[in-house]
């Protein structure tokens, strides 16, 4: 679905979007707010003035086990799926770690439609299993889903719906802290969070570079000319801090933008059809970690945090933070 085209395009977002529907992600609500209270009182009950590494103890768990809630993952195989997520945003890996991360995908998604054949929910595991089906005996007007496309399917979905959101968190946190001023003003409720996390997308998108689109036609850019079925590299990153569209200032953080759109979740038929949980986790992430912790700061000096190690997705290898000063 990722790099698929027209009626191609149009079939296998047919097929998943019933599952996506505002009424889900009003139920994944109470979920989430659990999670996130769940994983404040355990930093809470760390000894005082330890370092915490906020991506590994906050940032990163809510929205896998959001993620894993919503696709029904069971408990034993969450590890395993946490893990096979990062290897495949690691753009530094060899051949043959990568080669390792391919044979995982053939093993772990397949293993968890084998599980929820077994132990069907109210999950989009196994929604997806049912439309993967039905197709198959020739249910719903002839549309229909193979089983490589079940498993590249939740491949997509389960990668996108946490390695995002896990970044947009850590992006937001990290913004604000080395941005005190805006920070001050957001805690006084001069700057709303919506706004913070809007802007926080278009100067830090969770994805900074997204291989491949194809050209469907020829096109003239700037004197430059790419032919059909050239492949692009669409670089969100840089459509973020474009100053013919953000202003001279578009490399600056600034949550007072007034009315400024963003790539980070794509645009058109290919737009990000998570969108929605992904603002509704941060939203309810980000104002009650700075409500539990209003003296957060960094631990470091920020010219000692590492970016993750990709070229696609774009946030912070380790977030430490001290939650009291």
């Amino acid at each position: 679905m990722l790099s698929a085209y027209g009626e191609e395009h149009r079939r296998l977002r047919r097929l998943i979007a019933p599952s996506f529907t505002a009424r889900r992600t009003k139920a994944m609500q109470p979920i989430v707010e659990g999670i996130v209270a769940e994983l404040l009182d355990a930093m809470a009950a760390l000894p005082s003035g330890q370092a915490v590494d906020l991506r590994a103890a906050y940032a990163h768990p809510l929205p896998m086990r959001v993620i894993c809630e919503l696709f029904g993952v069971p408990a034993h195989m969450r590890e395993e799926m946490a893990r096979m997520m990062e290897a495949i945003m690691d753009t530094t890996a060899t051949p043959e770690q990568a080669a390792a991360t391919a044979a995982q995908i053939g093993t772990v998604l397949p293993a968890l439609v084998a599980y929820k054949r077994e132990h069907p929910g109210d999950d989009l595991t196994t929604e997806l299993i049912n439309v993967r089906d039905n197709s198959a005996a020739g249910v719903g007007g002839g549309a229909s889903l193979s089983d490589d496309e079940l498993r590249d399917t939740l491949l997509l979905l389960i990668a996108a719906g946490h390695e995002t959101t896990v970044n947009l968190i850590g992006n937001a946190v990290h913004a604000l802290l080395t941005h005190p001023d805006q920070l001050r003003r957001t805690l006084a409720g001069e700057i709303g969070w919506e706004a913070v996390i809007e802007e926080t997308l278009r100067w830090a998108p969770s994805i900074a570079n997204l291989p491949l689109r194809f050209a469907i036609e020829a096109i003239d850019v700037d004197g430059a000319r790419i032919e059909a079925g050239d492949a692009i590299i669409t670089t969100y990153l840089a459509a973020g801090h474009d100053p013919d569209q953000h202003g001279p200032d578009a490399t600056r953080f600034d949550a007072t933008r007034q009315g400024e759109e963003h790539l980070a979740f794509g645009i058109g038929v290919h737009r990000c059809i998570g969108a929605p949980l992904a603002r509704q986790e941060a939203l309810a992430a980000l104002p009650a970690l700075f409500a539990r912790f209003p003296e957060l700061s960094l631990a470091v000096e920020e010219d000692r945090l590492a970016h993750v190690p990709s070229f696609i997705a774009h946030g912070w290898n380790e977030l430490p933070v001290h939650l009291h000063r």
